[in-house]
């Protein structure tokens, strides 16, 4: 087999998420041969740096030797039980081990098996909770330029057009409220101040807000302070709303603590997870909750306030046996602390974008840098050429729009790393000439 052979076959037959398939009438496909740490390989060895952690997932490498033997030991006991009236070991001890690792206060779990799915269980469970206790709160807010992902209730509380317009009438109403401008105190002073006077007038009616702490990711990478958590979670205390928190991008270090959250000391109704929660492995993600709302939905059996909610992979154990191999590596390996020297090295090679030319802005959260383009039209797709100049250096990035961002497996090295942002810079000057 060779590229050639595999995308031909592949054009056949595939249609391709987020992407025009005309684009690949000129554009090659790239077949993947096989994984190994932070590159990809293709059928003809070509090796190329997985400089997005192919869409955000992976932690600590493409066929962790580790995470890759406790899969196949699965493999030998169960590979899937259904999990109503049915548990297995994998998932009681994964339960245990986040319900340990989280913010204090979220004791109970609730597993579907991707990112939109849990922000579907997320919504639903909260608008139900107010609903057992007599409210009716039909309204959600989120903030502006926010991604929940693509699902119709996800789309309906997100804020961004390209994914959402197409679809508005299908969607469920929700409000926005302005997100930080930036990453200072008073931008978040600022929009949370906002966001108290939207309540003021309406918090009757709003069962939760829901927020990508500290980073909005397919919005343009826009970063803020971690006051705005803070003081949006005691707003939200004050007129009984939920706090939903969407660390299926920023959870597991990618923000440079576990989980976003703690750099704001604040512990949300509903924590969402996904992504690196099974290192990149397998489709598995999380809701964890709070006494209190699993208590307004325990009861003697009643259709109306039990919650009926179902996926058919919930739980599968060979994902739980991967997210449980992660937790180890995290144990073992002492990631956290160790990430600190590579997010000093991406903060030290940010430096070489300043003052470049068509460069707005540079900024950094933890393990996530971005670059911001400005004077250029969208019509001139120029994040693809972004990313087909920085392939023929062998790294792969996806901009959004006018933002490049990096986001690599935790497994990179210095040399690695480097090259990444010189194959960056060396694509914005060739746009630039």
């Amino acid at each position: 087999m060779n590229n050639v052979e595999i995308s031909s076959r592949d054009l056949n037959v595939l249609w391709h998420p987020c992407t025009q398939m005309k684009d690949h009438e000129t554009i090659p496909m790239i077949p993947i041969a096989k994984g190994d740490g932070v590159y990809l390989e293709d059928f003809e060895g070509n090796r190329i740096i997985d400089a997005i952690s192919s869409w955000w997932v992976n932690l600590f490498g493409h066929c962790n030797p580790y995470i890759n033997q406790k899969v196949i030991e699965q493999l030998g006991k169960l590979e899937h039980v259904i999990l109503a009236g049915f548990t297995h070991e994998g998932i009681v001890r994964l339960s245990e081990r986040l319900v340990k690792l989280s913010p204090d206060g979220l004791t109970k779990c609730f597993y579907a098996d991707n990112g939109s799915s849990a922000i579907e269980v997320a919504l639903k469970m909260s608008y139900h909770s107010h609903k057992n206790k007599g409210e009716e709160r039909r309204m959600f807010v989120s903030l502006s330029e926010s991604y929940h992902g693509e699902t119709l209730g996800a789309l309906s509380i997100g804020d961004v057009a390209l994914y959402k317009e197409t679809y508005a009438p299908l969607l469920i109403q929700s409000l926005q409220t302005p997100s930080p401008k930036n990453q200072t105190f008073e931008a978040a002073l600022e929009a949370a101040e906002k966001f108290e006077s939207l309540l003021k007038g309406r918090g009757h009616e709003i069962a939760a807000l829901i927020v990508e702490p500290l980073v909005q990711g397919a919005g343009g990478m826009k970063m803020y302070h971690p006051l705005f958590l803070s003081k949006t979670k005691q707003v939200c205390e004050r007129y009984g709303v939920h706090f939903i928190a969407d660390e299926i991008l920023v959870g597991f270090g990618r923000t440079g603590s576990m989980f976003a959250c703690e750099q704001a000391d604040i512990t949300p109704d509903f924590l969402i997870l996904s992504k690196g929660l099974t290192g990149g492995y397998l489709p598995l993600s999380v809701v964890l909750t709070t006494e209190e709302v699993y208590g307004s939905f325990y009861c003697d059996y009643n259709p109306s306030r039990s919650f009926l909610h179902s996926h058919s992979y919930t739980g599968n154990a060979l994902a739980c046996a991967a997210a449980n191999a992660t937790l180890d590596i995290f144990e073992s390996e002492n990631v956290i602390e160790n990430n600190r020297r590579s997010i000093a090295l991406i903060g030290e090679e940010l430096k070489r974008f300043e003052g470049l030319a068509r460069v707005k802005e540079v900024r950094q959260c933890g393990m996530i840098a971005a670059i911001e383009l400005e004077g250029f039209d969208p019509r001139d797709r120029i994040g693809l050429k972004i990313h087909e100049h920085c392939m023929k250096e062998g790294v792969l990035i996806r901009p959004l729009g006018s933002v490049i961002y990096v986001m690599t497996p935790y497994v990179i090295t210095p040399e690695e790393l480097k090259r990444v942002f010189v194959a960056i810079e060396r694509a914005i000057e060739s746009i630039n000439i």
